[in-house]
């Protein structure tokens, strides 16, 4: 049987059995959905949620993959900036209380959502960045130390070869599609354009998880170390509560990856939560709240995926030019399951 919506199941075995957790009929709990098939992650999660919270396993798989280091972009040692310093951006939130703690531009500690929920757990603030997020992650016991390695240096020092391309400076001098700073403003300003980002799995991406219990109580987080080559200070969608993941008691959550830039500028986890409250599937939630990206800037790179607090979970993704692929557990699969999604 093949699975709905165009999902295409990667472990055949369990094809069926996944066909009613993705076609809006219920699902059996718990439940642990993550971008990409980072299926370690998704394993540790599992493990966890067997006799920890929702929050616990979100925060050891996503734990997981920022210690493997999960494609070069979760973790220490990728996603360089301008100057060679790899940052990191996390967050993660409780759909049960709307609690939550988010990093970015977070220097040298490596367990970026660990800082998130020390941040949910020991402060009334949401989101804390760069050096003071450092020096909040130290005073509350986390260790600082360099992200950079050997392969974080090399590409660092290939992109400085490179005429520092890819570059996403714009409106200055001299020309940065041509050659590295110092930049200064330029005296004339272009109007809106639709670039094209260099972005695919291997140099941006983020881990987005939603956990949800045997009881329903939900959670979702995420973590990445952003765009190779990004302008120093950058934060991405990641660590924004509704952009990068968002999740609501009774409802479900969502989590995101690609172009944050782009899609934080329209909630797409938000939304598709909101979607979800208002009757829609988690399949048609994701669709839905990737279609105003789509009719702003066609050429965006990104995915979503959504699950609900009965166990039914969807994605969809745009200009990825492969199938987008995710990673669910739950007791409808005897192992973690990588899921194909083709792209709108």
């Amino acid at each position: 049987m093949a699975a709905p919506m165009g999902l295409r199941v990667l472990l055949f075995d369990v094809a069926v059995l996944l066909c009613f957790s993705v076609n809006g009929s219920a699902g059996p709990l718990p439940l642990v959905i993550n971008t990409w098939p980072f299926t370690n992650a998704t394993l540790k999660a599992w493990s966890e949620i067997q006799t920890g919270s929702y929050l616990d396993a979100l925060v050891a798989g996503c734990s997981e993959c920022e210690s493997q280091q999960c494609d070069g972009t979760v973790g220490y040692g990728g996603s360089p900036d301008e100057i060679g310093e790899t940052t990191l951006d996390a967050m993660i939130m409780d759909g049960e209380t709307h609690d939550v703690g988010s990093v970015g531009d977070l220097r040298r500690v490596k367990n970026a959502i660990g800082v998130a929920r020390a941040v949910m757990d020991y402060t009334q603030q949401t989101l804390l960045v760069g050096e003071s997020a450092k020096d909040f992650a130290v005073e509350m016991g986390f260790k600082e130390e360099s992200l950079t390695t050997n392969r974080s240096a090399e590409i660092h020092s290939s992109w400085l070869q490179n005429k520092c391309q890819p570059n996403y400076r714009q409106n200055v001098s001299p020309d940065p599609t041509k050659s590295c700073g110092p930049y200064k403003p330029s005296s004339k300003l272009f109007t809106h354009r639709d670039f094209v980002k260099p972005i695919h799995r291997w140099n941006h991406d983020t881990i987005g998880m939603v956990v949800v219990d045997k009881d329903g109580k939900i959670g979702s987080g995420t973590s990445t170390n952003g765009l190779s080559h990004k302008v120093p200070g950058r934060v991405g969608d990641s660590p924004i509560v509704g952009a990068g993941s968002y999740a609501s008691g009774g409802v479900g959550g969502a989590a995101a990856t690609g172009d944050g830039d782009i899609m934080m500028r329209f909630l797409p986890s938000f939304n598709a939560v909101m979607m979800m409250a208002n009757g829609d599937t988690p399949q048609k939630a994701a669709e839905k709240s990737i279609m105003p990206i789509i009719k702003a800037y066609p050429k965006f790179v990104g995915a979503v995926i959504a699950a609900n607090t009965k166990g039914t979970y969807g994605a969809a993704c745009h200009g990825l030019g492969s199938p987008f692929k995710f990673s669910v557990r739950s007791p409808d699969t005897p192992t973690v399951t990588v899921i194909e999604q083709p792209c709108i």
